[in-house]
């Protein structure tokens, strides 16, 4: 079994994808709201690469490190995800090139986002007890875009507009699946199963 280190924001789609692929995964989610303190985020990693055995891989992306994941990877000789973020595991970063060049002032949020908008944003952002502050965090912001990978989800779409309505913002929405990452799963398996030392630990482990 190959242990996969993944960003809470990411983890349900894992664990779903592991089950419809059989990628025989063990997945060890970091909490989602680190990501309001992404330079905490490389060392919450490092610790749990010392609990947990290999073989081993990163479900993050850069997410607002600067590099930092990066030098924790290389030492330990793991993978993590490709991209600046998580948008552009699921849009590509071609994709949120084109959604930033057409509007600066967009907003993005994932399925994870729009679920637990209220506790990631408006919780933590402190506009629950001071809506005034709403322009403050937001002004210069022109719109929500959705990056849904549930299109057919009726609750989550509810909650998409309810979110962009909190912000006094249009919504738009792009659907974007979950093949890209799939696909930067299955090819951080592939690689890594190049590796000498990853091969030797998965077969310790069967």
């Amino acid at each position: 079994m190959v242990n996969v280190i993944a960003c809470g924001a990411l983890a349900s789609d894992l664990i779903e994808l592991d089950r419809e692929r059989g990628w025989g995964l063990s997945i060890h989610p970091l909490p989602p709201l680190l990501h309001n303190h992404p330079e905490r985020i490389a060392g919450q990693v490092e610790e749990l690469l010392d609990r947990i055995e290999p073989p081993t891989l990163i479900a993050y992306s850069d997410c607002g490190t600067y590099g930092a994941l990066d030098d924790v990877c290389e030492r330990r000789g793991v993978q993590r995800l490709p991209g600046a973020h998580c948008y552009d595991v699921y849009a590509g970063s071609d994709g949120i090139e084109q959604i930033m060049q057409a509007e600066p002032g967009t907003y993005l949020v994932t399925d994870f986002l729009v679920r637990g908008f209220h506790r990631t944003v408006m919780v933590e952002l402190g506009l629950d007890r001071h809506p005034d502050l709403r322009d403050d965090y937001f002004g210069n912001y022109r719109r929500v875009v959705w990056l849904a990978t549930r299109m057919d989800d009726a609750e989550l779409t509810a909650l998409a507009h309810e979110a962009a309505q909190a912000l006094g913002l249009p919504l738009e929405i792009r659907p974007v699946g979950r093949e890209r990452l799939a696909a930067a799963v299955e090819q951080m398996l592939e690689s890594a199963g190049q590796n000498e030392f990853f091969q030797t630990g998965v077969q310790e482990l069967q």
